[in-house]
């Protein structure tokens, strides 16, 4: 049994698959119910009005509309603010 494999092979070949997050309808685009808005990690932007979020953080539409998008500011519990990005369909 040899100890290392054929010359030619490299250890490094291993790479994981592109995850294509981002945005993928813009403000004023129709979408149609159950159709992906945003695919994100975390909660970047925050689902609005007939948008859900799913497990995986992607926001969806619940219904046919148009696109859009507002920042508002948010109150945590400790009385902070920050301003966040909400993703709403009309």
């Amino acid at each position: 049994m040899a100890k290392t494999k054929a010359t030619g092979t490299t250890r490094l070949g291993r790479d994981s698959l592109p995850k294509y997050l981002g945005v993928k309808l813009f403000e004023g685009q129709k979408v149609k119910p159950g159709q992906i808005i945003i695919r994100q990690r975390g909660t970047k932007f925050l689902p609005g009005k007939n948008v859900k979020r799913g497990k995986d953080d992607t926001l969806y539409a619940l219904k046919e509309g148009l696109v859009f998008f507002r920042t508002k500011r948010k109150k945590s519990f400790d009385n902070s603010q920050r301003v966040v990005k909400v993703v709403g369909v009309k």
